[in-house]
């Protein structure tokens, strides 16, 4: 439980706002695709199809049934990708140029897959910033300084407004010493770009992907429900004092 989980959940939650939002899964896997309940048979146009120009923005985004939110979904052709595209001079800005192209959303998050590969870097070339969530485990902070590597290299040769949107712990379990201090270490070193919601371990949140749906719908009174919630009203308030 980590990005895929906060990808839907945020994009539900903004939906719920009133703001017309498009969640682009371009994880292999397809987790994002099923948390918004989108099976793999009725995935027609996928993610790959965008990036390769088989079909534009419009004809890849379909309705959930979310009101406000879309998807374009994943298929196993994205675990290809790295080879299929590799010949392509413009390779890094597939998806920034298919998006470029296509509807207008107040939101599009991108899922990306774990590893730092062609993909992830579509991605980032293609995002305004980049919401890293955070698992609170010793190795994760690991992959974090590997990750913000990454944006570094994409900010200086691909993509200069790229930035860091903020950290958000997930998985935290306050009873528990290492969380905390990986809490603890994540605020020392990146100060407020830590989230002040913290997302914790849910039984909710974990159950709601086999329903094909959000934790904010599966069961808004929810721990898990609440603590999405209250991390979307940070979001949207750190964008607004951003545009301020």
């Amino acid at each position: 439980m980590g990005k895929t989980t906060t990808a839907v959940n945020l994009g539900a939650s903004l939906a719920a706002s009133g703001l017309r939002t498009l969640i682009i899964d371009l994880d292999p896997q397809g987790n994002a695709s099923t948390g918004v309940g989108c099976h793999p048979g009725n995935r027609n146009h996928s993610s790959y199809d965008l990036m390769s120009g088989r079909f534009s923005l419009s004809e890849s985004a379909a309705p959930t049934g979310i009101e406000n939110l879309s998807l374009v979904s994943s298929t196993p052709d994205l675990s290809s990708a790295d080879i299929d595209f590799s010949s392509r001079k413009d390779r890094i800005n597939l998806l920034s140029n298919a998006l470029r192209q296509g509807d207008s959303y107040d939101y599009v998050l991108i899922d990306c897959p774990p590893a730092l590969g062609l993909l992830t870097v579509n991605a980032l070339v293609a995002a305004n910033s980049v919401l890293v969530p955070l698992q609170a485990e010793f190795y994760a902070l690991e992959g974090l300084s590997q990750l913000l590597m990454t944006v570094r290299k994409v900010r200086q040769n691909a993509n200069p407004t790229l930035r860091v949107e903020g950290v958000v712990m997930t998985m935290y379990d306050g009873r528990n010493n290492l969380s905390q201090q990986v809490e603890a270490d994540a605020r020392a070193t990146l100060g407020e770009l830590v989230y002040r919601s913290v997302i914790p371990r849910n039984v909710r949140i974990s159950e709601a992907p086999s329903h094909g749906l959000p934790v904010t719908i599966y069961d808004p009174s929810s721990t898990g429900s609440r603590a999405y919630q209250a991390m979307t009203a940070e979001f949207l308030s750190r964008q607004k004092e951003m545009c301020a």
